[in-house]
């Protein structure tokens, strides 16, 4: 396979190819590639988390409406998920989308520098939302990419892996606003200057990774090889109407109430930790958010690794249980204690997104792509619930250590709602049988497993289109009648 290839932009969506039965050995490359992706917006979101402190100090703004970061980074994302990427995916494919959401990103990060260089809140949020559209493209595609790129039984721990490359850039980002940004808070100029110098680099490099993806030649991934995996598996629910898929309802539902709740508590951390914890200023409470969001980061690779051996669905549900009972304490414990809470919950916290995503997308088949939009969409509950946590914390005034008064601890009760309604999800995955028996069959399927059914390599190399004879040729043309 050459790494340097003729781009093709376009495949037809109705015709089945390799990619439904790519074995370990052949998604290595391409699944490392999506994975660099992570990382990129795992450092965007550590470095919003951090920015949004320092906006309160240098620019003199209140909590609430320093939340208009997170509200305009993940208010992109059903735009993005919902409309122009979705249509991008579902016309042209994977590679496509992700040229065009790295794009955007580029786009957004040189929009980022005059606006810091000029100290203007309101256009740093603008190029934010661009960011943020490009960041939500890259995961409509990303995410159900890595799901269905490769044997469907290790669905959950392909994404989880790649997640907790993610999880190590929201660790990278808050370090260096930490080290390197905000070591002297009086020096905001300073500090501005470099976080610009920042964006420029993100943007000269995602335009150079953009190229990378044109040329590199990943498997595109079609409705037909979907609906393949889903007859092959005999969990496939694309037999019914879109509208009557309440399982991906059902798992958009959990994202939007998880992703508010994982936000506004990363969103709020350094706050909490200051008005909560002595002798605490920002920077050391952004080297503990660094702290926290690496114990995320090893989450994902022990929960990886845990759904080697036990059910996800079941790691699922323990997980999601977990971060109800540690967030609770941390509403009435100060100091060390309370931000022992938040680090225990960030912890748990680790798997849920990208096990949402892969056991929300199971069986939809031939709904792969427009499904995935809803779920990614789900993600505009991190513009939602972090404005309302920080709503709820300038309603009860300012903190006052001497007494205990911390408003940032007392609006937890927020995330923990939401984290509460997640949590059906997971009892429904587990104990549903018409959600649990779809995620157990895609755990023992087969497909994947032991090589290609249809190894066509020539056909493969003129279109990607693997043809069948006999019996399979039959079964394989009334499957793209289905996906027509």
């Amino acid at each position: 396979m050459g790494f340097f290839k003729k781009p093709t932009l376009k495949v037809s969506d109705d015709k089945r190819t390799k990619a439904a039965e790519l074995t370990l050995r052949e998604s290595i490359y391409p699944l490392c590639l999506v994975t660099i992706l992570f990382f990129l917006w795992g450092f965007s979101y550590g470095l919003i988390d951090t920015l949004n402190k320092h906006f309160q100090e240098t620019l003199g703004i209140t909590r609430s409406r320093s939340s208009g970061l997170q509200a305009a980074y993940f208010g992109a994302y059903p735009l993005a998920s919902l409309g122009h990427a979705n249509w991008i995916l579902r016309h042209y494919g994977y590679k496509m989308v992700f040229i065009w959401g790295l794009f955007l990103y580029g786009v957004g990060s040189l929009i980022a520098w005059p606006c810091l260089l000029h100290r203007s809140f309101g256009g740093f949020c603008v190029a934010i939302f661009i960011i943020g559209n490009g960041l939500g493209s890259l995961e409509t595609a990303a995410n159900p990419y890595l799901t269905v790129c490769g044997p469907p039984k290790y669905s959950e721990i392909r994404i989880n892996v790649a997640q907790a490359f993610n999880g190590i850039g929201t660790v990278v980002a808050p370090v260096l606003g930490s080290y390197v940004f905000f070591k002297n808070t009086g020096v905001d100029e300073s500090a501005l200057k470099n976080v610009q110098w920042t964006y420029l680099a993100i943007a000269i490099f995602v335009f150079l990774l953009a190229i990378v993806f044109a040329f590199s030649p990943i498997p595109e991934i079609t409705d037909a090889d979907m609906a393949f995996q889903a007859e092959e598996t005999h969990a496939g629910t694309d037999q019914k109407p879109f509208r009557k898929q309440y399982r991906l309802f059902h798992a958009a539902f959990a994202q939007f109430c998880y992703t508010g709740a994982q936000v506004a508590i990363a969103g709020a951390f350094i706050n909490y930790a200051t008005e909560t914890r002595p002798n605490t200023d920002s920077p050391k409470a952004a080297r503990f958010l660094a702290g926290a969001q690496g114990v995320f980061a090893l989450g994902r690779f022990i929960g990886s690794f845990i759904m080697n051996y036990v059910r996800p669905r079941w790691v699922f549900l323990c997980f999601m249980t977990m971060c109800i009972v540690f967030i609770a304490p941390s509403i009435t414990q100060r100091g060390n204690t309370g931000m022992s809470m938040l680090y225990v919950t960030l912890f748990f916290e680790s798997i849920i997104f990208p096990t949402i995503v892969a056991l929300g997308m199971r069986g939809l088949g031939k709904y792969s792509k427009r499904g995935s939009g809803f779920i990614v969409g789900g993600v505009v509950g991190g513009a939602i619930v972090p404005p309302l946590l920080f709503v709820a914390s300038d309603q009860q005034g300012e903190a006052d250590l001497a007494t205990g008064k911390a408003p940032t601890a007392l609006a937890m009760v927020v995330p923990l709602c939401f984290f509460v309604a997640a949590w059906t999800y997971a009892l429904a995955v587990n104990f549903v049988p018409r959600y649990r028996d779809v995620a157990d069959k895609f755990s023992t399927a087969e497909v994947g497993l032991t090589g290609h059914t249809h190894a066509d390599e020539e056909s493969a190399a003129s279109g990607g289109v693997v043809e069948g004879t006999g019996k399979d040729g039959l079964q394989m043309e009334e499957r793209r009648e289905t996906v027509r």
